[in-house]
């Protein structure tokens, strides 16, 4: 490794990243932006990617979680967004927590959620595993995993059935209610409990509370966008919404739980490849005029690469340059080996990071940035605040700001970027961004705003959709279960599931740094089931095999009373044991996410 000064390195990025571009066209490059990095870093990157490097070959780690958010509620709604704000769930008679681990991985929400409980709000807990949420819900739905349509349809049957849906919102503010409902009314109790194994009983009690309620909201994370039937799925829970009138009200909407700090804002500021910011489309020609003015810069109409389509395309050698901002994909994205193929593959390897990971270890040229408490800068939460984050501290050593260098980059690369700080770029995402027109650091002040703020003087917007949607009506669309592309069979018998420990977050750069989280959970493991555990001579601590057709890895097991039988749950943090180097490699059709949380597994005692 060579240590250089920031302009050598950049003046060096950028004769690279200009012969990459020449030889084989913009299309070779791509920019992989952070769901933890600050809204003008990603709008700045995108700006970047789009107008200096001419592609559209730009996304970031929502294509790995909440990509079906953006596109199922996107599609239903207009906005793939939370409709309310967090405090709204305080208001609600009943809630559906669907694939979401509250009380570990959003504990401000779930603080809410008990609120709301507190009051007399029903709780309906949607979740393989016996979650801590789980137990204290009023009705806690066990469905096989991949099976999540099946038993959404039914609820909506059921609820059709009772004739506890609202006429009224469907007929003014819906299109598509016809077909929608009577694709839903094949799904009978029967049929659902067969496919999901939740008895059929639980499905019409749950129906009866959440179609009787006059307030209810819907929360969702990760378990619900995993999948490769993932934009189904997200469909399926607003068709619920809609058909039951819950949208557009305190106490009501639907709630996706982002997995990162500043995911929603990554995609505001369109760092996706087919939208600009505030989604604007990409293939839009009045959209491109607007920006390519803005920046001086003609700009490409091809949407470009995803994700994991840059990465493969990259083994291929199609995609010759990469810049990686803030993300491990290493240890991330699916089919780890894959991947570190793909990026031993690119001639030029650009990654921009705090701490050293498996994926700076393969870079040609490694920056060193800025974490959150050392830089000004602007974060939009779950549920579209955006809020100002203030420099607290100076950065170590040599480590810049991400809006800084980037900015000197750009510049190298011929196009304008003179921002004398965080609340210049601000100004340029407002003026180009309707959602966000009427934000400035000088309004946020110390509680944030809400988008849409569309003008100065608008007080920002707790709940979407109060008197219409911005598409005209909502889309109710017919959602069909289709069977997870790998189920266990006699050489896999078991089902694995992946997902995140309380004391870890992600692929634990940082919390495995920590040594009162590490100390909590030291190394890596797996759960199962005591009744599966004992069949297989299985104990407490004992290390095992979890293997499947892509690879194996080693770990402790934990047995697990709230893991249903044939089931697995690997936690995602440990580079020594890499959940994602296991997992399928099926991709959602619209929002191109992988499946993560089904994938077809066996399970051995390694003998010492």
């Amino acid at each position: 490794m060579i240590k250089a000064t920031w302009d050598e390195a950049l003046d060096l990025a950028a004769a690279r990243l200009r012969s990459i571009q020449k030889e084989y066209g913009p299309q070779a490059l791509g920019v992989l932006t952070s769901a933890k990095g600050t809204n003008e870093e990603n709008y700045l990157l995108m700006k970047l990617g789009r107008a200096a490097l001419g592609t559209n070959n730009v996304d970031h780690v929502a294509r790995l979680c909440h990509a079906p958010t953006v596109a199922g509620l996107g599609f239903a709604l207009g906005s793939g967004a939370m409709t309310g704000s967090i405090s709204s769930l305080e208001n609600s008679d009943a809630i559906l927590i669907v694939g979401s681990n509250t009380t570990e991985q959003h504990p401000l929400v779930a603080s809410y959620i008990f609120r709301a409980r507190s009051r007399g709000a029903k709780l309906i807990v949607a979740d393989p595993r016996k979650t801590h949420l789980a137990e204290l819900s009023d009705l806690w739905l066990s469905p096989r995993p991949g099976t999540d349509v099946v038993w959404i349809n039914c609820l909506l049957n059921i609820i059709v059935q009772q004739d506890l849906i609202d006429w009224q919102f469907i007929e003014e503010r819906t299109v598509g209610s016809e077909e929608t409902l009577q694709a839903a009314g094949a799904y009978t109790a029967s049929k659902a409990e067969e496919i999901s194994g939740i008895p059929a009983t639980d499905i019409a009690k749950a129906a009866s509370i959440f179609g009787g309620a006059e307030r209810a909201a819907i929360v969702y994370a990760m378990g619900v966008t995993q999948h490769a039937q993932g934009t189904d799925i997200v469909q399926a829970l607003a068709n619920l919404a809609l058909v039951t009138g819950n949208v557009g009200r305190e106490g009501t909407g639907i709630y996706p739980l982002r997995g990162h700090q500043n995911v929603q804002g990554a995609c505001d500021m369109g760092a996706l490849p087919t939208v600009f910011s505030g989604y604007s489309p990409v293939s839009s020609l009045k959209a491109r005029a607007k920006f390519g003015e803005a920046w001086s810069a003609s700009l490409p109409e091809e949407p470009g690469l995803t994700a994991l389509e840059m990465l493969w395309a990259a083994e291929a050698g199609r995609l010759k340059g990469l810049i990686i901002v803030g993300e491990n994909p290493v240890q991330s994205y699916p089919h780890s080996s894959r991947v570190v193929r793909a990026l031993k593959e690119l001639e030029f390897l650009l990654v921009c990071d705090i701490f050293p990971t498996d994926t700076t270890a393969l870079a040609d040229m490694i920056l060193p940035a800025a974490c959150f408490a050392e830089k000004d800068g602007t974060f939009t939460s779950t549920e579209r605040r955006v809020q100002r984050a203030r420099k607290a501290v100076a950065p170590p050593g040599d480590a810049r700001a991400e809006w800084e260098w980037i900015s000197d980059l750009t510049r190298r690369l011929g196009l304008k970027a003179d921002y004398s700080s965080p609340g210049d770029i601000m100004r340029e995402i407002a003026s180009l961004t309707p959602s966000y027109g009427g934000i400035s650091y000088e309004r946020l002040g110390t509680e944030g705003l809400q988008w849409p703020c569309p003008s100065k003087d608008h007080p920002g917007t707790s709940i979407l959709h109060v008197e219409g949607f911005s598409q005209g009506r909502a889309r109710l669309r017919p959602v069909l279960y289709i069977e997870p592309p790998e189920t266990p069979d006699a050489d896999y018998p078991l089902t694995l599931t992946t997902g995140r420990s309380l004391y870890h977050f992600h692929t634990g750069t940082m919390t495995r740094r920590t040594s009162l989280l590490d100390r909590e959970v030291p190394v890596p493991f797996v759960e199962i089931n005591p009744e599966d555990a004992r069949l297989m001579g299985i104990r407490e601590g004992m290390n095992v095999r979890v293997e499947t057709r892509r690879g194996s890895v080693t770990v402790g097991a934990r047995l697990a009373k709230g893991l249903p039988k044939g089931n697995l749950f690997l936690p995602i943090h440990f580079s020594e044991a890499p959940a994602n180097a296991l997992t399928a490699q099926s991709l959602d059709p619209v929002s191109k996410i992988a499946e993560l949380k089904v994938s077809a597994a066996r399970l051995q005692k390694v003998i010492s």
